[in-house]
């Protein structure tokens, strides 16, 4: 069995791992680490849960460090050597985890850029000396006027890129490349290839090795499915039968707009159960502390649009329920993702209709392929 010891990782990074029972790698991890920590240009493409996240930690706090620990420290006040850039403030705030797990032994410090906080507040927490930035595209290059300099970045990271929906997101990567010195180490992860990652992987990714696990592009094997027949629409009765079951950890429900989000909601409420809403359009500080009830333990029903199917982690989550099931695989794989994660069990349930037989044949036939 291949152990995070078999890596030429540094000592106090190997320190915290054992000490966070961080043994073996996941299949992500063990196909990119020792690229990652040879210097190399990766894409990594997985399936949700599977560890991308540590297998870019790791290397860019060990490449650090080992700057450091040959006297070449930062020097210079707002200019990182590594960005990892997220699409959500979410995702930011799991990463910056993450990293923070190892900074009390390696003693690198980790910033943060992410929308939704004020610009005074981000310009202060860039002030200083500090090795990586975690941020959100759009934050990024406001901060660009705002003293922020990308001179010194050795690694730049693209995580979770297929949910850079936005088309108009290349040109901010390009711009971000251009900032850095020529010739950066570029990592890019991903669950799916959307248009996105495809133009990323075509334009600033077209000479690098990628990475692919077995399970990419397809759920999880301990994932379990159950799909619900719904007869004329009829969801509300079933969906609260399936809620009095007794479940062990949370539950999260999906809705495909904000209208269908809030009015579950409010019908659940009516009929006695707790649960809260995370959607987008609302205010920041509700969802967040909705999320973070939920994740607490506080509240075990949470009701979302896909904007909580995107790279966030639950380790709680026992089932995913399709309310209403969306109309693209992709989408699909990244609901269904918040359960089952690193190596866990889940079960989702799918409400189907008429209307959702050609996503239903999909999924059949990836199960098939499984």
């Amino acid at each position: 069995m291949r152990t995070f010891n078999n890596f030429t990782l540094i000592p106090s990074i190997q320190k915290t791992l054992k000490a966070q029972k961080f043994i073996k790698p996941t299949e992500i991890q063990n196909l990119t680490l020792q690229e990652l920590l040879n210097g190399h240009s990766i894409v990594g493409l997985a399936e949700t849960g599977t560890g991308k996240t540590l297998a870019y930690v790791l290397p860019i706090l060990h490449i650090l460090k080992t700057l450091e620990n040959e006297d070449q420290p930062v020097t210079v006040e707002s200019q990182p050597r590594a960005i990892v850039i997220v699409p959500t403030r979410e995702l930011g705030e799991q990463v910056s985890k993450v990293f923070k797990i190892f900074t009390h032994e390696t003693r690198l410090r980790i910033r943060s850029a992410l929308g939704g906080t004020t610009m005074e507040m981000t310009k202060r927490n860039i002030a200083g000396c500090f090795e990586v930035l975690v941020a959100t595209p759009k934050r990024t290059l406001q901060l660009f006027e705002h003293g922020l300099s990308l001179k010194g970045v050795k690694i730049i990271v693209f995580d979770e890129a297929d949910q850079m929906l936005d088309q108009g997101f290349l040109p901010t990567a390009n711009r971000l490349v251009k900032a850095s010195p020529p010739n950066p180490q570029m990592v890019l992860f991903s669950a799916t290839i959307s248009p996105v990652v495809q133009e990323l992987m075509s334009k600033l990714f077209s000479k690098v090795k990628v990475f692919k696990s077995k399970g990419s592009h397809r759920v999880v094997s301990t994932l379990t499915t159950r799909n619900e027949v719904i007869i004329r629409g009829n969801r509300l009765p079933v969906l609260c039968d399936l809620l009095k079951e007794e479940t062990k950890g949370g539950i999260l429900i999906f809705t495909n707009t904000k209208e269908q989000c809030d009015k579950l909601a409010t019908q659940l409420k009516e009929n006695d159960f707790k649960c809260a809403i995370f959607r987008g359009d609302m205010d920041r500080l509700v969802r967040r502390a909705n999320l973070k009830k939920f994740r607490g333990g506080q509240i075990d029903i949470l009701i979302s649009t896909d904007l909580a199917s995107r790279g966030l982690d639950f380790d709680h989550v026992s089932r995913v329920i399709n309310y209403h099931l969306p109309k693209e695989m992709d989408n699909y794989l990244h609901r269904v993702g918040r359960t089952a994660r690193a190596g866990r069990s889940g079960l989702v349930i799918n409400f189907v209709t008429e209307r959702d037989k050609t996503l239903v044949d999909k999924l059949k036939s990836i199960q098939a392929s499984s």
